[in-house]
């Protein structure tokens, strides 16, 4: 006759270090996507999260129809007027920041629109449109055939001179 007979004792697990919120951001610029981007709902591309301009343009790229063109716009847009930005993706979506300072600024794609949140939105003059939850965000849709260029600028600007949201 077999027995079998269990063993009672446990065998620990190790322990998972805790991210060090301190730790120094790498740049993950070189490394390309080697495959294919799945599209989640609404068309939000889904892009591993990343810091430098590399995530960031694969998400543009990755943008369907007309709303890669306005990524682009916009991503040229705010290169422009603040020379130094910091580009992430993180949550599939884009961040804009400046003088690590935090992010002023970020982009996600919907099925009819690319929605803009400005953090500080309520500290631009004059206010966008979109309300949140959230007390000093602000957002903007943008709908094809919508980009009023002047506008944005004016918005990045200012965005980019207000403290920034450490996310």
């Amino acid at each position: 006759m077999v027995s079998s007979v269990k063993s009672t004792t446990a065998v620990p697990k190790p322990k998972a270090r805790p991210a060090r919120k301190d730790a120094p951001v790498k740049d993950t610029e070189a490394q390309p996507l080697s495959e294919p981007v799945v599209l989640l709902s609404g068309g939000n591309p889904q892009i591993p999260k990343g810091y430098g301009d590399a995530p960031v343009q694969a998400y543009i790229k990755a943008m369907p129809g007309w709303k890669s063109q306005i990524g682009r716009q916009l991503d040229t847009l705010i290169e422009h007027i603040v020379p130094d930005v910091k580009k992430a993706v993180k949550w599939n979506s884009p961040f804009y920041g400046a003088n690590d300072d935090g992010w002023f600024l970020s982009l996600h794609c919907f099925t009819k629109y690319i929605k803009v949140t400005f953090f500080r939105g309520t500290s631009l003059r004059p206010t966008p449109p979109g309300k949140s939850k959230h007390k000093e965000v602000r957002y903007l849709d943008i709908r094809e055939g919508e980009f009023d260029e002047q506008q944005i600028s004016d918005w990045v600007r200012q965005a980019s001179q207000l403290p920034g949201e450490k996310l």
